[in-house]
């Protein structure tokens, strides 16, 4: 579990300085700084005296002077000789401004309560699906009113009024402030806040669960409190926050009530699409690494895991197992009198299938290229299935879905996975994600996030072609990506799950299984050759074991353990023969002066383990 606290925290922190959060920003800035402050040159708040001071302090008329000479700053009451001493009152302190700590907290809160239980009791009590973003809205224009207008501010603030300790209910407006923004707060989805969504929606609500949660909050809290603070501190400190207090509050107000307007009618998403993502590779780093991908599948069942023998954004097509089943949709849009594609219907076409959700900035930008392949490709044997598998509450609303998918020109059949349930089936992780399926029904190749739009278009005209070999393709639409590879061979590990450019026959998981290495390797592939284990972390050589691998690189490497030798062979000549005892280890296979293509082999004594090719 601390693992998982781990990722959730490392994960929450990222979300919360991701492009997803800007519109928020502004008023958790704000929020912190003008609060229910005095005026410049208003009279301190009086203070109640104690009894002790009140009893020392006597009329005027009776109280002895203080004699010169006595020493300053005694106590009230002080007696000197026969003197009674009596201090001038001291000045009040000033509430201490806790804003912005009453801000993020509430925002916390309500993100981290409602992301895990709002399905729940909006079902339980039949209300609206987007009530909750309703109710979020409505707050947040009632606090910009409250801002301009104290009257409405000292509403919300009377709950707390109550409260014993001193100046709390000064911060009451600013906690309904942060469950209002927990509300709207729609971060970048990634693999741990999908964990989160997909548990919440579907009710299995573990304590691992809340402690993902938790942590993903907390993680969250933290830039964002930061934020806050500074805010504060602005205000505190420049004098045109002190001179023009009531102004300034005006103005947070005015913002807050244009913010909720510009939410309600999604006026954000264009200035957000228009940004890059520039946290996804920290975010692909941090929560879809090995360690985080097995802590947060073990979070999901074990149905159709085949498909995580795959990684994800590989170049090359691979066999991930038969294609799940599009179930437990609450209604289809884009379809003949709203009728549901049958996946099994499809047979003898390439299947297409996107996850996405309305409001995922990432789903945004990546809709268009998928529009493009459908309208491309549609004559020539591609159909397109966009699954809308909701992050929260209020994208199960078929008619937010279906205005949404008409503004952002979506045209071919839309699921709504309300439940998750084909969510599930997939052993999804990501919005948005895309499956490509063969003329078989055998998922060949997926991708996660958003990015490498000309390797997958590279991919759907392979399987066309192999679907229909007289099939004549249209030109490619010219959406391009960086190469996989500029100068080298990229690093390839030696893993079922992970591995990459694998040629040959279909591997065989945690079972020592006899291969049959092919003809040719091509550049930037691998295969194996007589007998291999594979698994998870290493592959071990059994008996007659050979590995090619083409590759254009100066320096190869391999990390090998185990004890025996490991014969190196470069376009069929054997060049070295490495001694491996111990421990994992890198060794050097080859050290060129110049890069260059060639194809080297390894023949490993058997019981070697092999982890991962560098190559430099």
């Amino acid at each position: 579990m601390l693992t998982l606290i781990l990722i959730g925290l490392l994960g929450g922190l990222i979300t919360a300085v991701s492009p997803c959060i800007l519109p928020v920003l502004p008023v958790v800035f704000l929020a912190g700084g003008p609060g229910n402050q005095a005026p410049p040159g208003a009279a301190p708040p009086k203070r109640r005296p104690s009894a002790a001071r009140a009893a020392a302090v006597q009329p005027a008329a009776a109280q002895p002077v203080q004699q010169s000479g006595e020493r300053d700053g005694e106590q009230d009451g002080e007696q000197h000789g026969d003197t009674l001493v009596v201090a001038s009152p001291e000045a009040p302190k000033a509430p201490r401004n806790r804003r912005p700590y009453a801000v993020v907290a509430g925002l916390v809160i309500s993100f981290s309560f409602f992301t895990l239980l709002g399905v729940t009791l909006i079902s339980a009590l039949g209300l609206p699906q987007d009530i909750l973003r309703y109710v979020g809205l409505a707050l947040l224009v009632f606090i910009g009113l409250g801002l301009i207008f104290p009257p409405v501010e000292r509403l919300l603030e009377k709950p707390f009024a109550r409260i014993p300790q001193r100046q709390v209910n000064k911060e009451g407006s600013a906690f309904v402030l942060g469950l209002g923004l927990g509300l709207l707060y729609v971060p970048c989805a990634g693999p741990v806040l999908a964990a989160i969504t997909v548990a919440g929606a579907r009710g299995e609500i573990s304590l691992d669960i809340v402690a993902l949660t938790l942590s993903f909050a907390v993680g969250t809290a933290v830039p964002l409190l930061i934020f806050a603070l500074a805010g504060r501190r602005v205000a505190e400190r420049v004098s045109a926050f002190r001179t023009r207090a009531r102004k300034l509050r005006i103005a947070a107000g005015t913002l807050m009530i244009a913010l909720a307007l510009a939410l309600a009618f999604n006026v954000t998403d264009a200035i957000q699409r228009a940004l890059p993502d520039y946290t996804s590779v920290a975010q692909k780093k941090i929560e879809d690494n090995d360690t985080a991908r097995q802590q947060l599948s073990g979070l999901q069942d074990n149905k159709n895991k085949q498909l995580s023998r795959c990684e994800d954004g590989v170049d090359e097509l691979r066999s991930c197992g038969p294609a799940p089943a599009i179930d437990g949709i609450a209604k289809w849009l884009n379809t003949p009198g709203g009728k549901p594609v049958d996946l099994k219907a499809l047979h003898g076409k390439v299947v297409l299938i996107d996850f996405w959700t309305y409001s995922c900035v990432n789903c945004q930008r990546s809709l268009p290229h998928i529009e493009a392949w459908n309208s491309t490709y549609k004559n020539s044997g591609l159909e397109v299935i966009g699954v809308h598998s909701p992050e929260f509450a209020f994208e199960k609303d078929a008619g937010n879905v279906a205005d949404q998918a008409k503004k952002l020109g979506v045209t071919y059949p839309v699921a709504l996975d309300n439940k998750l349930t084909t969510w599930n089936n997939y052993r999804n992780r990501f919005w948005p994600a895309k499956y490509l399926i063969d003329a078989d029904g055998t998922v060949r190749y997926f991708k996660f996030g958003e990015g490498t739009y000309a390797q997958t278009e590279d991919l759907i005209r392979t399987l066309l072609k192999q679907a229909n070999p007289a099939v004549r393709l249209p030109a490619k639409t010219g959406q391009s990506d960086p190469a996989l590879t500029k100068d080298r061979t990229p690093e390839t590990y030696l893993s079922n799950l992970r591995i990459r450019g694998y040629v040959g026959d279909p591997l065989v998981d945690d079972k020592a299984t006899a291969y049959h290495l092919p003809a040719d390797v091509p550049l930037n592939r691998l295969a194996l050759g007589g007998t291999w284990t594979a698994g998870y972390d290493y592959f071990t050589a059994g008996a007659g074991a050979r590995l090619d691998f083409g590759y254009k690189a100066k320096n190869v490497n391999l990390v090998l353990a185990g004890d025996g030798p490991v014969k190196v062979l470069v376009n069929g000549k054997v060049t070295k023969t490495i001694q491996v005892h111990g421990t994992p280890t890198l060794y050097p296979l080859i050290n060129d002066d110049t890069a260059r293509e060639a194809t080297v082999e390894i023949q490993p004594a058997p019981g070697i383990q092999a982890y991962s090719f560098t190559f430099g």
